[in-house]
């Protein structure tokens, strides 16, 4: 497959995170709180896993494997909790555009990061003049949305 087409799913799935926001937004309000929004959130996700983990029959991960990850290996799921939380908070009044606008701001600065100095496990990958200048639009673009409706 070339990489072309690997850019479909993930841009597929990116839509998918301005959905979840409005949606985790909403049941944080119906449930009475953001935590309880991300635990409910964080149940369906735990329980759409292990349907498909029993649909793929995949095996029980190796208990070798789970003795030698890295510490930092287990943040993840503590991340992903992190962004669930903030979201339901903030999505509501920054709204769907500067809200994602944001968190995409802050992924490309952190996964400039983490291919420049090969953090995470990541391999190293020098930060072009292209890479910066693709960083610094987003950014740019963040100012932008904040600024709309404020020049007219």
């Amino acid at each position: 497959m070339s990489k072309l087409l690997l850019l479909l799913p993930a841009i597929g799935v990116g839509a998918l995170v301005a959905l979840q926001a409005g949606s985790n937004s909403l049941l944080g309000r119906q449930l009475g709180h953001p935590l309880s929004a991300s635990l409910t959130s964080l149940g369906v996700s735990l329980a759409a896993v292990i349907i498909a983990l029993l649909a793929f029959r995949v095996p029980l991960p190796p208990a070798a494997g789970i003795a030698t990850t890295p510490w930092w290996g287990w943040l993840g799921g503590l991340f992903g909790a992190a962004y669930l939380t903030v979201a339901v908070m903030l999505a509501p009044q920054l709204g769907a555009a500067t809200f994602l606008a944001c968190v995409v701001a802050g992924q490309m600065l952190m996964s400039a990061l983490c291919d420049q100095f090969g953090w995470a496990g990541f391999p190293v990958r020098r930060l072009s003049v292209e890479g910066l200048l693709a960083v610094g639009l987003i950014i740019a673009g963040v100012v932008l949305l904040q600024w709309r409706g404020r020049l007219a």
